[in-house]
């Protein structure tokens, strides 16, 4: 039985949006593609940080979708999934001043 990661992982890679093979997207985010199986249909499958921010980047999607225990479909527009894109590649000390930049956003 499939984990809610593995669920997630799933519906995002064959999405019409995204519509890549195992083999594919395994390919994009280095990972093998049994290993990507393994992600998608086992119970209790605990990828490091770097793997699934890869295969996030890949299905172009935050990290953070994969994190959260509730099924629910992707729903980041086309402008999020870029800024998110654009943020992933951005130095360490750059992703820190937006996060700050943020959290004074939040507070207002």
């Amino acid at each position: 039985m499939a984990s809610k990661l593995g669920e997630k992982l799933r519906a995002c890679r064959t999405s019409p949006k995204v519509n890549l093979t195992l083999e594919e997207a395994a390919r994009r985010a280095g990972l093998s593609k049994s290993y990507l199986w393994e992600l998608e249909n086992r119970e209790s499958q605990k990828p490091s940080a770097e793997k699934l921010q890869a295969i996030a980047d890949v299905l172009g999607q935050d990290v953070s979708f994969f994190l959260d225990d509730t099924i629910d479909t992707p729903q980041e527009s086309n402008k999020d999934k870029e800024f998110f894109r654009s943020y992933s590649k951005l130095e360490p000390e750059a992703k820190e001043k937006l996060r700050q930049i943020l959290d004074v956003l939040k507070k207002s």
